[in-house]
């Protein structure tokens, strides 16, 4: 499912668009606006014109039945939160993850579960490199 030209920079209103488009899809453009909707209020004139530049930047597509568009999102949830992460980690912290952990440390709000997920990566990871090094061996 993977598109997004190049990690094409999504604005804050645009994700809001593509993650109500995340929720259930197809979607038609006025389903989208009614969905919108029950969180704050959305002129249909401007979901519009954000569905476009989203279809424009390629994170969206849509599909023409009759007179309905039913749009799609052309990348998962994942991995534009991936590819998201990815950016903000690169653009913030030289592409250094362990300011970022440091700094949530830091202000005490890394809570325990969040701190033994983050040991469990890292034991995972190291495993996998072990395993990876018996292998060019």
């Amino acid at each position: 499912m993977e598109k997004l030209s190049d990690m094409a920079e999504i604005s804050p209103t645009e994700f809001e668009i593509l993650d109500a488009m995340w929720r259930e899809y197809p979607v038609t453009a006025n389903d989208l606006v009614e969905r919108l909707n029950k969180d704050k209020p959305w002129h249909d004139k401007t979901v519009k014109t954000l569905i476009n530049r989203l279809v424009k930047k390629q994170a969206i597509s849509f599909e023409k039945q009759g007179r309905t568009y039913l749009y799609f999102p052309l990348v998962s949830r994942e991995d534009y939160r991936q590819k998201a992460s990815k950016s903000f980690i690169e653009r913030i912290f030289s592409g250094r993850l362990s300011p970022l952990v440091a700094g949530f440390a830091k202000n005490n709000t890394l809570q325990a579960e969040d701190i033994e997920q983050l040991k469990s990566i890292i034991d995972d990871w190291e495993k996998e490199q072990s395993g990876n090094k018996g292998q060019d061996a």
